[in-house]
């Protein structure tokens, strides 16, 4: 019997318990093959269950939140000291700590590292990320990349020869909405906690939850902690990341689909940042009144296009509707940012338009998405516990950064215990060249250059040549292990 039949054999047993349990008193009673066949759906909750809870993690983090008081003038705190009273504000605390709890699922296990998916929102602005294993062991985590745009993050635990369960992935796209699916996490701090429900629907989006939206809702329950666990299919394969809950409302869960975390977690693997496609148009729906004024059925309008973009280049206009994307149909604005983000930049498409009526067929080389590589770099820097910002004239000349030097990063934020701060770096330094020997020292202009040299160190360690205060020193930046 495969799963289908399975499935319609139960909801007609469940339909039937229903039946005896009203005409109870007419002698209905359910039959032992009606208990044999709920038994067997009871058997597939449990088996998945078994199957996954031994990959799922519990992620707790720490994060440090600081305070920048503005200054208070003399004369109010004179006023204090007038009549003896110690001043309040002195007492203030400058910063605090807030902690965290979270999940997420082991995906990847390579070179001794176990590689872990969860929520962004989980591990963001996180100083410290402990992951406890279903056998109760903890390690300290490190973050491999992050994308707020889907909230998804990627972070890794050195477990060595240690043998690690994994998940299985599964397909988003092929689920059905009314399957059953299996959510498993850490609601409330209560571990490994397992709720069940069905696909409610696909394709949500226009929450407000993320700047890109293809939520899978669920009526599995999912409250606070489920966030970065896995939703998985009767099968035990994961089909999405447990993300979001509708505050106040009862059976309203959202999860990530898989398909979007498996290339964000492969750009993050190869590339050490996020790749998406690009066209730089601005887009809205359009309204069943546009649609027909514009004699279409489907599409989204382009209202403005960006000066230099693909799309300019393309031959893209403000007015065309784009009701086809290298021939398949753009059902909304969701539809086809999700089309264009997952196309590899500098591939060629066809876009069709309808254009004064007409359909017209464009070709249009995608580009990158700027900023699609930001996020891997702050995770680059956050590594070593810093933060900087390239040098324009305006502030060489405010800082008194000698002519001789034309590039020049200048660091504005070491974290307290970092890596950073053990090498001796300060706010205020100007990183001027940075390689992995004296022979190989480069000038870096940009943050991105900076975190490409830090990539490829590993874990051998930066030389930086710096400037501080006129003079120049060589520090050794080594990452937190």
């Amino acid at each position: 019997m495969n799963t289908r039949q399975l499935l319609k054999r139960v909801t007609l047993t469940l339909a039937m318990v229903a039946v005896s349990t009203v005409s109870s008193f007419a002698g209905v009673t359910a039959t032992p093959q009606d208990y044999s066949a709920v038994e067997s759906l009871q058997r597939v909750f449990e088996t998945v269950a078994e199957k996954v809870k031994p990959a799922v993690v519990n992620i707790s983090t720490v994060s440090e939140i600081k305070f920048k008081h503005p200054p208070i003038p003399p004369e109010f705190r004179d006023f204090f000291q007038q009549f003896g009273v110690p001043f309040p504000f002195d007492n203030f605390p400058k910063e605090f700590k807030t902690r965290s709890l979270g999940s997420g699922f082991i995906v990847k296990v390579k070179d001794g590292w176990a590689y872990i998916l969860t929520n962004n929102h989980v591990i963001d602005k996180a100083t410290k990320i402990k992951v406890k294993l279903s056998d109760g062991s903890v390690y300290r985590a490190k973050v491999v990349g992050k994308d707020p745009k889907t909230d998804v993050a990627l972070i890794k635990i050195k477990v060595g020869n240690k043998k690690v369960p994994t998940v299985q992935l599964g397909d988003s796209d092929s689920i059905k909405v009314g399957e059953f699916v299996i959510a498993i996490g850490n609601p409330y701090g209560l571990n490994w906690t397992v709720t069940h429900g069905i696909v409610s629907a696909k394709g949500r989006h226009g929450l407000g939850l993320n700047p890109i939206e293809d939520f899978i809702q669920t009526d599995a329950a999912i409250n606070p902690g489920n966030s970065g666990g896995p939703l998985c299919d009767i099968h035990g394969r994961v089909i999405g990341i447990n993300t979001a809950i509708v505050r106040n409302a009862q059976g309203l869960g959202f999860a990530v689909p898989i398909n979007i975390a498996k290339k964000i977690m492969n750009d993050l693997l190869k590339y050490g940042k996020v790749i998406r496609g690009w066209l730089g148009v601005y887009i809205e729906d359009i309204s069943p009144e546009i649609a027909q004024k514009f004699g279409v059925k489907h599409g989204v309008l382009v209202t403005k296009v960006m000066s230099g973009s693909p799309a300019e280049k393309g031959g893209l206009k403000s007015g065309d509707v784009i009701i086809r994307y290298n021939g398949e149909p753009v059902k909304n604005v969701t539809d086809l940012q999700l089309k264009v983000i997952n196309t590899r930049p500098g591939e060629k498409v066809k876009i069709t338009v309808v254009r004064d009526g007409k359909e017209k067929v464009l070709t249009v080389k995608v580009g990158q998405m700027p900023g699609s590589g930001k996020v891997a770099l702050e995770s680059m820097l956050d590594k070593y516990g810093f933060a900087v910002q390239p040098l324009n004239p305006e502030l060489k000349k405010k800082l008194g950064i000698p002519k001789w030097i034309k590039g020049g990063l200048l660091v504005t934020e070491v974290k307290p215990g970092s890596p950073a701060d053990d090498a001796g770096l300060r706010e205020g330094d100007v990183i001027i060249k940075a390689g992995l020997t004296p022979r190989t020292l480069k000038e870096v202009k940009s943050a991105d250059q900076l975190a490409e040299v830090l990539k490829k160190a590993g874990t051998s360690g930066v030389l930086v040549k710096v400037l501080r205060n006129g003079g120049i020193i060589y520090l050794v930046l080594n990452p937190e292990e």
